[in-house]
This record gives C-alpha cells, sequence and structure tokens, in this order.
C-alpha cells in the first residue's frame, strides 16, 4: 500500500485536518440531533471538498478518482455523514460534468460545489432498488418543449431538505431498460414535487432520507440532463467512482473502530495487565489491521484502474466496495466487543460507528450485486 506523496499528501494532510478539529468533535452530537450541519459543508465548499473529480474550468477541483478516495475516507474518520454528502455531490456534480448543458451547469454547479445548494439522487423506488430497471416513474412529453413528471422515490438522501433533485424517470415504455429512461434536473419547489418526512434510521442519522413524490410535474426542455433515453447508462457511468467512494468511507469508519481499539485494549487492564495482552483480545485486533490494510490496498486498485479508464474498473470497484464494506461491519462489530460493556452504550464512538458501517453494505449497490457483478465477471471469462 503506497503513502500519498506530493499534491495528495498536502490534500490528504488539510483534509485529516479539518475532520479532527471540525467533523469528530461534533460526530456523537450530529448522531444524536440527526442534525444537517449546513454550516460544515459550506466551510468545506470553501475548501474545495466538493466535486473533487469535476474539471476546475468548471469549478472543481479537477482531481482523480484516487483523490476523491482519499478525501472519502479521511472524513468518513471524522464522521461517515460527512463524507457521505460529498459522495453525494460528487455524483451529480460529474453527471452535470459529463452531460450537463451550459445552462445547467451555470444553474446549478456553483452552489452544489460551494455546499450551499442542496440535492438529491433520486433512483430508488418502492420496486426498483438494485433493479434499476424496474423504475415505474414516468415522464411524458407534453408537445414539443414540456414534460410532465409523475411518480414516487424513497429512501433519498436530502429529500427532504433538497433544493433539486436528478431523478431518472421512463420516457419510454417501449424501448429496453437502457433506451427507456431519461434523467432530469427538478427544481423541488416546481408546483406537484412534495417532500416527504424524515426518515429515522439506524445509523448514519445526520444524513438526511426521505421520499420525493412528483404528481403532474411539468418540466421544461432545459429540464432533461443529457440525451433522451441515455439515463441508464449515465448512470453506470458514473456508478463505479461511487462504489470506490463508499468503499473508501467504510475504510475510514473502519480505520476509526481500529483506532479505538487498539486504544482500548492498551488502556483497559483486567486480571492485572492490559487486555491487548490476551490473545483472544490481540488476534482479533491483528484482523481488523489485516482488513484495513486490505481494503485500501482494494480501492487504491479500483481508483486507478477508474483513473486509467481500464475495461475492468467496474469489477475492481465491486471487489473493493463488497470487501471494505462488509470489513467495516466486522471491525466496528470488534471494536464494540473489545470495548466490552461500554461499547454497548450510547454516546459510545464506537457504538455509533457500528451503527453507521452497516449501511455501507446496502447503498450504492447491495454486497449481493456486487457478488452478482463479481462471479458473472469471473465466470464469463
Amino acid at each position: 500500500m503506497t503513502e500519498a506523496t506530493g499534491d495528495r499528501k498536502l490534500l490528504v494532510d488539510m483534509v485529516r485536518q479539518f475532520a479532527a478539529e471540525r467533523v469528530r468533535p461534533i460526530a456523537n452530537d450530529l448522531d444524536e440531533t440527526e442534525r444537517f450541519p449546513g454550516e460544515v459543508y459550506a466551510e468545506m465548499g470553501r475548501l474545495g471538498l466538493f466535486g473533487i473529480t469535476v474539471p476546475k474550468e468548471l469549478g472543481g477541483s479537477g482531481g482523480s478518482v484516487a483523490d476523491y478516495a482519499a478525501v472519502m475516507e479521511e472524513l468518513a474518520y471524522g464522521y461517515a455523514c460527512v463524507a457521505d454528502q460529498v459522495g453525494l455531490v460528487e455524483g451529480i456534480a460529474s453527471l452535470l460534468a459529463l452531460y450537463g448543458t451550459d445552462h445547467q451547469r451555470e444553474r446549478w454547479l456553483p452552489g452544489l460545489l460551494a455546499g450551499t445548494l442542496r440535492c438529491s439522487y433520486a433512483l430508488t423506488e418502492p420496486g426498483a432498488g438494485s433493479d434499476l430497471g424496474g423504475i415505474r416513474t414516468e415522464a411524458v412529453r407534453r408537445g414539443p418543449d414540456e414534460w410532465v413528471l409523475n411518480g414516487e422515490k424513497l429512501f433519498i438522501q436530502n429529500a427532504p431538505i433538497a433544493d433539486f433533485a436528478m431523478v431518472l424517470a421512463v420516457t419510454d415504455k417501449a424501448q429496453g431498460k437502457r433506451n427507456r429512461m431519461s434523467m432530469f434536473l427538478v427544481d423541488c419547489d416546481l408546483p406537484g414535487v412534495a417532500r416527504g418526512a424524515r426518515e429515522q434510521k439506524m445509523g448514519q442519522r445526520a444524513a438526511v432520507v426521505g421520499e420525493l413524490g412528483f404528481r403532474d410535474v411539468v418540466l421544461g426542455p432545459e429540464a432533461l440532463l443529457g440525451e433522451e433515453g441515455a439515463g441508464f447508462g449515465a448512470i453506470l457511468s458514473v456508478l463505479e467512482k461511487g462504489r470506490v467512494g463508499i468503499a473508501a468511507l467504510a475504510a475510514g469508519i473502519l480505520r476509526s473502530a481500529m483506532d479505538l481499539a487498539i486504544e482500548q485494549a492498551t488502556n483497559r487492564t483486567q486480571f492485572g495487565k492490559p487486555i491487548a495482552e490476551f490473545q483472544g483480545v490481540a488476534f482479533q485486533i491483528a484482523d481488523m489491521v489485516t482488513s484495513y490494510h486490505a481494503a485500501r490496498l482494494l480501492i487504491e486498485e479500483a481508483a486507478e484502474k477508474a483513473d486509467a479508464g481500464a475495461p475492468d474498473s467496474g469489477l475492481a470497484a465491486s471487489m473493493a466496495k463488497l470487501f471494505a464494506s462488509e470489513a467495516a461491519v466486522r471491525g466496528t462489530s470488534t471494536a464494540v466487543q473489545v470495548h466490552g460493556g461500554s461499547g454497548y452504550i450510547r454516546g459510545m464512538d464506537v457504538e455509533r460507528l457500528f451503527r453507521d458501517a452497516r449501511v455501507t453494505t446496502i447503498y450504492e449497490g447491495t454486497s449481493e450485486i456486487q457478488r452478482l457483478i463479481i462471479s458473472r465477471s469471473v465466470l464469463r471469462r
């Protein structure tokens, strides 16, 4: 595993300091209150932490996927919800950079990258989670210059507070799934847009999640993002970067749990000596450390392949996401065990990390979907 050097080291050092000073100290309070930390995101916008891979000429940082992964890990070490917001913005900003018109970029990108404009990535529906082909939200043409949008999205990040949403909708039922869907940029203040109530989540509680409903929402031609019928492929084009980002987020959670477990094991005494001297504890920590380094190597490889445009970059992203997320769930469980009864108490960092880790095996493609991608790729050979 290589250490960051040059500009990336400066970036990592800056984000690590920010996470230590501005994020980690308020993590448990944010978890308890479920408050959306808008002031933290505005500060991150000033630091250039949104749109890491977006070209500089469009207002982004012009960095690599490897840079993005490094930022995600460091922020997640402070608090996963903060990293998750960076991942959300990265996805939508990347779609705007790749497929947006000048008008769309001018309208949405500045506030998005400044951390002052709140976005949602509206894909998931009651019958379409892992299977995007099952989407039923529909946009129907009405004349040459208008669309009418109807449907419902659920479990959407930022939905209750979003200023705008990128909505994937069916525009031609007669086509196969690769040609039947289109992307739309929807102002959430338009008539017919309904923001649902905030969901109460097990973990990552400061990440606001809820429903978005659309009833006869009239959209102009400027709402269509990219080509009509090209939405499914466009989403896939940024998905692997998203999976590398979630893998890095999971690695940040795992590293935080690992450090806390090591500190507890070396400082807590039982039977007259630190519990780290008991093999049962020491071996659990050995497994955590090994898993973290293995995850980092997979993430590093996946990021490099994504930056190089390698044909197997999607496979590498799935392997990194699968391993890192499941390692985070195992590792945070171990950290709770090492802390004993205190690790089960609300307000303890390891208790929060255990809850925060769990969703990493679900969002951005479940572990089962990653295994499906990996097995199909290998068996196809």
